[in-house]
């Protein structure tokens, strides 16, 4: 299967070590495309472990996981990078409604101990 994220690769070689612990995003941007699959696939778990510590009690892994359910991921496209902690991007999905839908973000991350975490991010 394609990998949701839109590298071009399939799953497995994509983000799929990432969902499955066996590897950490290297990158901000590899943390976000790994994020975007995990709304896709949907794996709300996935979505709480990367989200910064701090910043979980804002989040539920049950909200994050019905989020990505009930909605049909289609693309994704990175549309900046202005810093090694921002990605500017557009989340295309469909929705509940069978509406098409543009998520247009800039996310900050953060990494602690070599490891990258989504800290927020700004609707454009």
């Amino acid at each position: 299967m394609n990998c949701p994220c839109c590298s071009g690769k399939t799953y497995e070689e994509c983000c799929k070590p990432y969902h499955t612990k066996e590897k950490f995003a290297p990158t901000a941007e590899v943390l976000m495309r790994s994020r975007f699959s995990a709304f896709a696939i949907p794996n709300g778990e996935y979505l709480m472990e990367t989200t910064l510590p701090s910043k979980r009690k804002y989040h539920s892994k049950k909200d994050l996981q019905e989020w990505g359910e009930c909605n049909t991921w289609t693309k994704l496209e990175i549309i900046n990078k202005p810093s090694l902690y921002k990605v500017e991007f557009k989340a295309f999905y469909t929705d509940e409604n069978n509406q098409p839908q543009v998520h247009h973000e800039l996310s900050t991350f953060k990494i602690i101990q070599n490891r990258w975490y989504y800290v927020s991010g700004e609707f454009l």
